[in-house]
């Protein structure tokens, strides 16, 4: 087995991703196989350097050691444009002139349906010749894939099975952004694919995306890996834990001296394994996915200094 964490260094790492690098941790090592590092760090306007190294100490704080050196997106453009002159010479991509500001989502993760828009109705993808070179005096264009009509369907460990016709839910998607930038999804198939990653367990926010991944992969003839989408941990109105300041923040912690087995502790508990203080190598052998709570588990700062002990 080969799993992976593969945060973006848009802000410190909080409490919901840390448990999610946890998680994908304990399914490697207790399958007696490998956890790589991935920094996705493709949207350059927020990526930063010094939260990428914060996130290597939150991780080392945490005893969640990874196996390879860190693969950084922002260093692997040749890679994505391979990918991409694949796709174009098979005509599974188009140029696209739509406004800039919904081609700019592409090079982010989408944490949901909301994420992503209403489906693209296909504006651009059947423009003749003559109209798109017009259209490209005018803006650089981005590209989109076609997608394959009918419903994919994919077993996911955790969530069952699960069934999306993405032509009708998404339409066809950006591949690459008008700025050159690969979307999330090539990128994420890309590295996946050439770190050899035979299992990716991530947020139940990334389900959705997981159908437009397998076409991907389908069409540049690439092994897909098995999926494992885990309930999120929410705030008290309901939405995903995004904080990165406060005492969700993993450094905030750190800082604060609380000891890496208390906070691995309760990351554990949150994850249905016990409810004890332990470094992460003991609960390597307790590790089972179907302990995993099927819901969203609700959290608060106010419970979060309880449990640790945080006057």
């Amino acid at each position: 087995m080969r799993g992976r964490f593969a945060p973006s260094p848009t802000g410190r790492l909080h409490l919901g991703n840390a448990r999610t690098a946890f998680l994908a941790w304990l399914q490697a090592r207790a399958a007696g196989g490998s956890f790589l590092l991935r920094i996705e760090d493709l949207d350059r306007a927020r990526s930063r350097r010094e939260y990428a190294d914060g996130l290597l100490r939150d991780l080392e704080y945490l005893g969640l050691t990874w196996d390879e050196e860190p693969i950084f997106q922002s260093r692997r453009g040749n890679s994505y444009q391979a990918a991409l002159a694949d796709l174009r010479k098979q005509g599974r991509t188009y140029e696209c002139f739509c406004s800039r500001a919904e081609i700019a989502r592409a090079a982010s993760a989408p944490h949901g349906a909301d994420d992503d828009g209403p489906p693209y109705p296909g504006t651009c993808a059947r423009l003749d010749e003559a109209e798109a070179a017009a259209r490209r005096r005018q803006r650089t264009p981005a590209w989109r894939f076609r997608a394959n009509p009918g419903v994919v369907e994919l077993v996911d460990k955790v969530r069952g099975a699960f069934r999306q016709d993405v032509a009708s839910a998404v339409g066809d998607f950006v591949v690459q952004r008008n700025d050159g930038v690969a979307s999330y999804q090539l990128a994420v198939v890309v590295d996946d694919a050439h770190s050899g990653i035979s299992d990716v367990l991530r947020g139940d926010d990334l389900l959705a995306s997981t159908p437009r991944q397998l076409q991907l992969y389908e069409a540049l003839g690439l092994s897909a890996p098995a999926f494992a989408h885990v309930p999120l941990l929410v705030e008290a109105n309901g939405q995903r834990l995004a904080k990165r300041h406060g005492f969700f923040a993993v450094a905030e912690l750190r800082l604060h001296g609380v000891a890496a087995e208390r906070v691995v502790g309760l990351l554990a508990s949150w994850s249905g394994l016990g409810d004890e203080e332990a470094p992460a190598s003991d609960w390597v052998s307790r590790f089972r996915l179907e302990a995993i709570p099927r819901v969203p588990i609700p959290v608060s700062e106010e419970l979060v200094k309880q449990k640790l002990g945080i006057g």
